[in-house]
């Protein structure tokens, strides 16, 4: 798996400061997710790099706010495994599994990754346990 691109580091022209000084207006982190071949083991989907991932960004848009960014969102993407753009559900996003893959589908039965516990958490405290 390659490093995580962080918030700061994946706005093109500098920092998220100077991004947002650049457009002064607020900024929503929308749609930031970690698509990969998540593998259903003894009913158990251990997401430990999804979690990483997201955790990095929502660090670092936490410093941003720290150094006067208007931060006023974050949204992750979908919450649930979708097909992907090319109509295949081997790269997942969700944090709730979809029993199914790309020819067959399965029983489509629903079951929490790691992640959907770990989110939840980080939703309830405002961002503070992550």
């Amino acid at each position: 798996m390659q490093e995580a691109l962080t918030f700061k580091r994946s706005v093109s022209w500098g920092s998220s400061r100077q991004c947002y000084d650049r457009y002064e207006m607020p900024i929503y982190i929308v749609e930031n997710g970690y698509g990969y071949d998540d593998q259903l083991v003894d009913g158990v989907i251990n997401d430990d790099y999804r979690i990483d991932y997201m955790r990095k960004h929502i660090e670092e848009m936490k410093k941003a706010v720290e150094e006067g960014v208007d931060c006023r969102g974050y949204l992750s993407w979908g919450p649930i495994d979708i097909l992907s753009s090319r109509a295949q559900m081997k790269k997942r996003y969700g944090f709730v599994y979809v029993n199914r893959d790309n020819d067959d589908l399965k029983d489509m039965k629903r079951i929490k990754k790691k992640s959907f516990e770990w989110y939840k958490n980080v939703i309830s405290s405002n961002g503070e346990v992550l």
